[in-house]
């Protein structure tokens, strides 16, 4: 018995070395593809030398010399990624191409780059800006957003700051990709993509997703005081302004939506403990039905059936009354 546990232990340390050192390698060949340049030739050919180079210095050779060249080479990769910085002058998608800013001034809060584009398909539309004024003392609650390109687990979360005099505010925690660019999950891993939290109307935010995008939307309110709303507003409007002044990567795994909303929401009350459904952020609306932070008056799944918005923000259309009409089988006010 013994002398199988030994066997079990040794080959269990030899399979986690060399899932080591294959993730070693990959994890530098992913990085030397997706470095920022347009030699696309110039990546492919670096990214597969050093990926092979890699397999022969850990599992066809036991030359010394060979695994110190390779270790050598990785610290240059590792270097070199390092020094790879976050930028705010690239050519943008036009979607992402403005950064908001918010200026407060003691209960006024006056919000510069309110993103309210004219729609007429996914990618046929006019951007428009707007310029929007409000007041940290008539907010009075956050709704949530979930929304699924795709059948399954993923989505994507956002939140809406709900004003008792005005229209509510959008915010939505988003990758920044480059205008020759579409979004693409593994190389949001390795520094492919800015961070931007995209500020604008839920005839805009809301509604390219559920009118051009063909998403499924739910749109649920959250449980918290208006008290916890500014201040997790107040997070946010911080954020915005950071971002402004220095970029950061977006990270899929460690820098993105639901993650960013959890971090905030921990900063302003009770901590919550790891959740796969953190990750599973298609998931993210039984996890906050079962921290009680949405309705329990009504069992999960007929929650989540009134909170399904897409006929009403299809029959709202881009209507100036889009918000009330989305909440209207909600029962509730915008």
């Amino acid at each position: 018995m013994l002398l199988r546990t030994r066997l079990a232990l040794r080959w269990l340390a030899h399979a986690t070395g060399h899932l080591i050192q294959a993730l070693l390698v990959i994890w530098a060949a992913l990085a030397l593809w997706f470095w920022p340049t347009q030699w696309v030739g110039l990546r492919l050919a670096l990214a597969i030398a050093f990926a092979a180079f890699g397999i022969w210095a850990f599992w066809f050779t036991r030359s010394r010399r060979v695994w110190l060249t390779f270790a050598a080479l990785y610290m240059v990769v590792i270097v070199g990624w390092s020094a790879i910085k976050p930028k705010l002058d690239r050519d943008w998608r036009p979607e992402v191409a403005v950064l908001p800013r918010a200026v407060v001034s003691g209960d006024q809060v006056r919000l510069l780059g309110v993103r309210d584009f004219k729609y007429r398909s996914t990618d046929d539309f006019t951007p428009r800006y707007r310029e929007r004024t409000v007041y940290l003392s008539r907010l009075t609650g956050v709704d949530f957003y979930i929304s699924y390109w795709m059948p399954g687990p993923i989505g994507h979360t956002f939140l809406s700051f709900v004003f008792d005099d005005a229209e509510p505010i959008s915010i939505s925690i988003e990758a920044r990709p480059e205008a020759h660019e579409g979004f693409a999950p593994v190389g949001s891993l390795f520094k492919q993509f800015e961070l931007i939290y995209v500020v604008g109307e839920e005839r805009d935010i809301v509604g390219v997703r559920t009118n051009y995008r063909a998403e499924d939307v739910y749109l649920y309110r959250i449980s918290t005081t208006p008290e916890n709303a500014r201040r997790l507003f107040m997070i946010y409007l911080e954020r915005i302004n950071e971002l402004a002044e220095r970029p950061e990567f977006y990270h899929l795994l460690s820098n993105n939506c639901t993650l960013n909303i959890v971090r905030y929401a921990n900063s302003i009350g009770p901590g919550s403990r790891f959740d796969i459904r953190h990750y599973l952020n298609g998931l993210f609306d039984s996890y906050l039905y079962h921290r009680q932070l949405l309705d329990s008056s009504l069992p999960f799944e007929e929650l989540r059936r009134q909170a399904h918005i897409n006929k009403a923000a299809q029959a709202a259309d881009s209507g100036e009354d889009f918000s009330q009409r989305i909440r209207a089988q909600l029962g509730k006010r915008s």
